[in-house]
């Protein structure tokens, strides 16, 4: 199936994907980041905010962006490493991945440049593959050591999630685990509630997740289901109204229609010996659920509807 590529308004190269079924995605090349998803209905799945910056070299604050090689501050590297602000190109040889029935997907690469050498001087290749099927949003990101010598890194897809009010939302799947709480100097604490709710910042590392994770919007009666495989980490995150009024690219009231999930290798680097490949597998799906507040029973939605 032949792209879809465009040049929006400020210049960015951006990739259409649809399906029969009516949705769609829309990916830049800026980033490799996906920065909307939409249902057959036409419904924004993930969220973006009204004052990102679409201008290289910012971040831009929403959709799907990836951390490599650095999560967070966690090393020497710019805030979540360079990979989110920096142009990808289409791979134009793409190793064989299993096709799916009714899938439009893109295959995108980046690979080290004189200038990110300069601040981490690796050699890599990192892959991503992009695939749109009827309700399921999947992202495979791979990465080989092109160098003579090994190395690790840190790695992340910060999901930023469009929900009604963050309020209404709840995250189960992550009860009893580990988690670092970033705004206690990543003190290391064990999760005592049986699902997580949200009435102030949160900034956590969930260690050790299960490989899926639900995301229940009550209002919205629609549920994100999360599954991943070699990214064993989970990061929670809303900025809540002071931190949200702190950053110049968030609307002040924006944080009440988000929520971070993130797929994420963070307590232990992945390492790379020469010529190795690490690869992750992320889907998204979402599934409407009729229930009221508290009425879903969680284990349908962690193992399987019936």
């Amino acid at each position: 199936m032949p792209l879809n590529i465009f040049h929006d308004a400020d210049g960015l190269p951006r990739i259409i994907l649809s399906e029969p079924s009516g949705s769609s995605a829309e990916v830049l090349l800026y980033g490799g980041q996906v920065v909307s998803w939409k249902n057959e209905r036409g419904e924004e799945l993930l969220f973006m905010s009204r004052k990102a910056v679409w201008k290289p070299p910012k971040a831009i604050r929403g959709g799907i962006p990836v951390c490599f090689p650095q999560f967070g501050n966690l090393g020497l590297l710019e805030q979540h490493g360079f990979a989110r602000n920096r142009l990808w190109s289409l791979d134009s040889d793409p190793s064989p991945l299993s096709p799916v029935n009714n899938q439009s997907s893109v295959d995108l690469i980046l690979k080290s440049t004189e200038e990110d050498v300069k601040t981490w001087p690796r050699g890599f290749e990192l892959r991503l593959r992009i695939s749109l099927s009827p309700g399921k949003l999947t992202l495979i990101p791979r990465v080989r050591n092109t160098d003579n010598k090994a190395f690790s890194f840190t790695f992340a897809l910060c999901n930023y999630l469009s929900v009604s009010d963050i309020s209404e939302v709840r995250v189960e799947g992550l009860e009893t685990l580990d988690y670092f709480d970033n705004l206690m100097h990543r003190e290391r604490f064990t999760e005592q509630a049986d699902a997580i709710t949200f009435d102030a910042e949160i900034d956590r590392v969930y260690l050790s997740t299960p490989t899926k994770i639900a995301i229940i919007d009550h209002e919205k009666k629609r549920t994100f289901v999360l599954r991943k495989d070699g990214m064993p980490d989970a990061v929670l995150w809303n900025p809540w109204h002071k931190k949200a009024k702190a950053l110049q690219d968030l609307g002040d009231e924006e944080y009440k229609t988000m929520i971070c999930v993130d797929s994420a290798a963070i307590e232990t680097p992945i390492v790379l010996k020469p010529f190795e490949e690490w690869k992750g597998h992320q889907e998204l799906s979402n599934v409407s659920s009729s229930y009221c507040s508290g009425q879903l029973d969680p284990r349908k939605v962690l193992y399987g509807f019936q």
